[in-house]
């Protein structure tokens, strides 16, 4: 039951500022000193990037901290297509919950993992930050 709750929770979060980047997304060009910092053409390349990556962003930046919070806000500012967008949404959430969940579970009833929890922590810290690097390389090596 738990699993089914936190599924809808966040399947409803995501679409929540999903269409709060869609209808208030664009107004963010309207406040002055935001303009200086997000330029029109940062848009420009958002909309491309969901209209080529914006499926497995959906899905992947569940699992990385920080990303999850900003990719449905983008996704809708980008207006990546709903149909689209709810489909990786939905597929993402049932993935992220039920893994983290039962991850969870069953690492918090492992003897090693509770006498090392730290750096069972700094672990999963860094698996998360790993795509952002991966990501990060790719674009710095590929334009060379």
């Amino acid at each position: 039951m738990l699993i089914i709750l936190l599924i809808v929770s966040a399947i409803l979060g995501d679409n929540v500022n999903y269409l709060v980047g869609r209808k208030l997304g664009v107004r963010i060009f309207e406040i002055k000193w935001l303009s200086k910092i997000i330029k029109r053409e940062y848009l420009t390349k958002t909309e491309l990037f969901y209209e080529k990556h914006g499926g497995k962003t959906i899905i992947m930046a569940r699992f990385v901290p920080i990303v999850r919070t900003f990719a449905p806000f983008a996704a809708g500012m980008g207006k990546m297509d709903y149909k689209k967008y709810i489909t990786f949404c939905v597929v993402g959430g049932i993935v992220w919950v039920t893994a983290l969940t039962l991850a969870g579970y069953f690492l918090g009833t492992n003897a090693w993992v509770q006498k090392n929890y730290e750096k069972v922590i700094f672990g999963i810290i860094g698996i998360s930050v790993l795509p952002i690097l991966f990501g990060f390389l790719k674009s710095k090596f590929s334009k060379q």
